[in-house]
């Protein structure tokens, strides 16, 4: 828990230094979400679809 709790402050920290010095973000918010979503999904389904398989 303490390594998602410290990821979270540190992409906190990267966002205020992002507005604070006028950076736009690498990618549009919403693509970089979806893709992040997708990569969780992606780590946690293949242990699922093995148990099942199994």
């Amino acid at each position: 828990m303490k390594i998602y709790l410290l990821s979270l402050a540190v992409g906190l920290l990267v966002g205020v230094l992002y507005y604070v010095l006028n950076v736009k973000s690498p990618a549009p918010p919403l693509v970089a979400l979806m893709g992040l979503l997708g990569m969780v999904v992606g780590e946690q389904l293949l242990p699922v679809i093995k148990n099942l398989i199994s």
